[in-house]
C-alpha cells in the first residue's frame, strides 16, 4: 500500500520537475512544515491522493498582480483554493493594508468561481477532524453531482443536494415546499433514495417521519 511520505515525495518532485524559474523556487521555499501537515492531517485521510491538486499555485489579482495558492485542487467540476493559515503570520502580524487586499484577493478569486477553504493551523495540527469534516462539507455536493450522473437521474440528484443543504434530516414537506409538488409526490420521491441506500427512514410508531442522509455515502463518493 501507498504510504503517505512515499506518496507526498512523489507529488512534489513531479512538480518540481514540471516548473523552472520562479515557479520553482516558490514551490521549494513555499511549500512548509504547515502545507505538509495540512496534506498529511487533512487531504490525506480525506482522499488518499493527489490528483488534480497544485502546491504553490500561481493566480493573480484584480491588478495583475502575481501570487501562490498554498493548493489549487482542479478537478473537471470546480475550482478550490486551500489555505494553511498561521495565526502569527495571517493575523498578529498582518496590518490594515495587508488585511484589507486579503480580503479583496479573496473576493476577487470568489467571483471568478473559484471556492475559498481556509484551515488555521492550530486546527490542521491539533484537531485535523474539524477541518477533514469540513473539507468533506465544500466538495462533497461537487463529487456528488459529478459522480452521481452515472447512475442517478436529474431528479434523484437534485433531492440529493437538496438533502444535504437542509444540514438536518429530510422530511417529505420539505420537497413539498421546496419543489412545489404534493405529499405523495415527496414521499415516493424520498422512498425511491431509501431504496438505494442513500437515505436512512427514521420511523416513529408505524409511521415514516423523516429520512437521514447515510453518513457513509459521501465517504463512498470521496
Amino acid at each position: 500500500m501507498d504510504t503517505f511520505e512515499s506518496m507526498h515525495a512523489a507529488f512534489i518532485e513531479k512538480h518540481l520537475t514540471s516548473r523552472k524559474g520562479e515557479r520553482r523556487a516558490r514551490l521549494e521555499r513555499g511549500h512548509g512544515f504547515g502545507e505538509r501537515l495540512l496534506l498529511q492531517n487533512v487531504w490525506w485521510p480525506v482522499f488518499g491522493h493527489f490528483d488534480h491538486l497544485h502546491p504553490e499555485y500561481e493566480v493573480y489579482d484584480r491588478n495583475r498582480k502575481s501570487y501562490f495558492l498554498d493548493f489549487a485542487y482542479l478537478p473537471p467540476f470546480g475550482q478550490f483554493d486551500l489555505e494553511c493559515d498561521g495565526y502569527q503570520s495571517h493575523i498578529k502580524e498582518m496590518d490594515r493594508d495587508k488585511f484589507s487586499y486579503a480580503l479583496n484577493r479573496d473576493t476577487f478569486l470568489t467571483a471568478l468561481g473559484w471556492r475559498m477553504l481556509h484551515f488555521s493551523f492550530d486546527d490542521i495540527k491539533d484537531r485535523p477532524e474539524i477541518c477533514q469534516s469540513l473539507l468533506r462539507l465544500a466538495v462533497g455536493p461537487y463529487l456528488l453531482r459529478e459522480k452521481t450522473s452515472l447512475t442517478a437521474t436529474r431528479t434523484e440528484k437534485d433531492l440529493l443536494l437538496l438533502a444535504w443543504s437542509l444540514g438536518r434530516a429530510i422530511r417529505p414537506i420539505d420537497v413539498s415546499e421546496a419543489w412545489k409538488v404534493n405529499f405523495r409526490t415527496s414521499r415516493k420521491l424520498l422512498t425511491g433514495l431509501a431504496d438505494k441506500g442513500w437515505l436512512q427512514p427514521i420511523s416513529k410508531g408505524t409511521t415514516i417521519r423523516y429520512y437521514e442522509l447515510n453518513k457513509e455515502t459521501l465517504e463512498l463518493l470521496l
